[in-house]
């Protein structure tokens, strides 16, 4: 990974190693609900203590906005760090200040100690060079390993490397290879499923891909407002009122460019917004009153045949109100066949963002492409051809 520092370019031994990582997991009745993020963080955590280093976890937990809630503590983490690791895992009750220093000051080699929230304190999302400086402190050397946060230029992000040498820990450098890998030069031709409700929170998005793909499939809630601006009756369903012409505009562009837009041509229609509301498999002239909540089987198909004439998938967003059956159908029969083609050798698959992963983990497809990314903000900002801040300061 020429372009980028790692751990493998930082001296650990005896060396107070603060690694940032993105702990921010769900937690149910005060227990660990979803261990993911936990175990995927603790392989750059253990690499760091077998090498003799003193290594100080840090993350933001929830939004506490600046100031202390005994609900969104890191402390119950600690117990999930220490099942992933393997190791006894030290909680300091503050990541700055008398009681994280001396916490620190108590570490030996081979030592793992875990901070307590970072966004206890507002000068962790303002990016405070003060609040960096705190940070800075505690450690002689900074490895990023949460790439899910590094689209934001937070203290413990962007701020402390300018004080700190700093690396790319493995879970960042594995998430920075694969989407370079993949995406960076993509084997044409070159698809895109996009999904999700709204057109507007992905505009950057849809813009930067035009110039790049040769095939865009939409769904989700964000494929209504592109049916109605081409005239159909979507009935109850969301669409966005005010970019019907930014969708017209969008259609427009994808012609010109060459770029074959697969929007619904069929959909699960119901009346209710509701998990097992009746519903009926419809084509999109034929929705009535009702609202489309997931694409039907003949766009699954028509999608299926495209698809498989691609070398290169990316996917963000789920086709459907996936979180609610039997809603998920086509979000999960797309995800299947693209599984398909990825495992059959015919296409490198990549998909990101946290409803996608929480729709394929449902469906058991976790590893079924070529790589899916646990990020969702800073896979999509990736996608839309953002330079990230906690990886522009990675870079050699």
């Amino acid at each position: 990974m020429g372009k980028f520092l790692t751990i493998d370019d930082i001296e650990a031994s005896d060396k107070r190693v603060i690694v940032r990582a993105d702990l921010n997991v769900p937690i149910q009745g005060g227990k660990i609900s979803d261990m993911t993020r936990i175990r995927r963080a603790s392989q750059t955590v253990i690499e760091l203590l077998d090498r003799g280093a003193k290594v100080i976890v840090m993350s933001h937990f929830g939004r506490p906005k600046g100031k202390f809630d005994p609900s969104l503590s890191l402390a119950p983490i600690a117990d999930g760090l220490s099942i992933t690791t393997g190791r006894d895992v030290k909680f300091a009750v503050d990541c700055i200040g008398a009681e994280a220093e001396n916490a620190v000051e108590k570490l030996q080699e081979g030592e793992l100690l875990l901070l307590e929230n970072l966004r206890f304190y507002e000068g962790e999302t303002a990016n405070d060079p003060e609040f960096a400086a705190k940070l800075a402190n505690l450690g002689d050397v900074y490895v990023n390993d949460a790439f899910s946060c590094s689209h934001r230029e937070h203290a413990s992000v962007a701020g402390i490397t300018k004080i700190l040498p700093h690396a790319a820990g493995r879970l960042m450098q594995e998430e920075l290879e694969n989407l370079e890998n993949i995406l960076g030069n993509p084997e044409k031709p070159l698809a895109a499923i996009i999904g999700g409700s709204k057109i507007s929170t992905k505009l950057s998005l849809l813009d930067n891909l035009l110039d790049k793909v040769d095939l865009m499939v939409i769904g989700g809630g964000m494929a209504n407002t592109f049916l109605k601006a081409q005239g159909h009756n979507i009935g109850k369903s969301i669409y966005e009122d005010d970019l019907l012409d930014t969708a017209r505009a969008i259609l427009a562009r994808a012609q010109e460019k060459n770029c074959e837009i697969l929007l619904p041509v069929d959909g699960v229609v119901t009346q209710e917004f509701k998990a097992y509301a009746e519903s009926s498999i419809v084509g999109v002239v034929n929705i009535g009153d009702g609202m489309m909540l997931d694409i039907g089987p003949k766009t699954v198909s028509l999608a299926q045949e495209k698809l498989g004439n691609m070398k290169t998938i990316v996917w963000n967003g789920p086709l459907g109100a996936f979180e609610m059956p039997p809603f998920e159908s086509g979000t999960v029969s797309l995800a299947r066949a693209v599984a398909g083609l990825t495992s059959a050798g015919q296409v490198k698959s990549i998909a990101g963002g946290g409803d996608t992963v929480s729709a394929f983990s449902k469906a058991g497809l976790t590893k079924s492409f070529t790589y899916l990314s646990t990020a969702g903000g800073a896979f999509l900002e990736w996608l839309e051809g953002k330079e990230l801040p906690g990886v522009a300061c990675l870079r050699k």
